[in-house]
């Protein structure tokens, strides 16, 4: 079965999302921007949200990690929780 190991950062609006993106594009840490941004409490982490497997998350969520291009950061991506860059670290088969 698939699996994944991704970090994410979330932020309330799209504006939050658009900005962090451009920042990490232009040279900023994806980690040190999940820590001083994200609301999720793997922001302590720096987005890690360890390796998980399809219906671990929310659909929106599984349906990046699960067909994206490993090792760039895509998003926004809008959830119920609100918007969130996602970098997938690694995937399987």
């Amino acid at each position: 079965m698939a699996k994944a190991s991704a970090r994410h950062i979330l932020v309330a609006t799209e504006q939050e999302c658009v900005a962090l993106k451009t920042k990490i594009e232009e040279g900023a840490d994806f980690g040190d921007c999940a820590r001083e941004n994200s609301l999720c409490p793997s922001g302590n982490q720096g987005g890690r949200l360890g390796e998980f497997r399809p219906g671990q998350m929310v659909r929106e969520f599984d349906d990046v990690v699960f067909s994206g291009e490993v090792g760039k950061v895509l998003g926004p991506v809008k959830t119920q929780f609100g918007y969130h860059l996602i970098e997938i670290m690694s995937r399987t088969a």
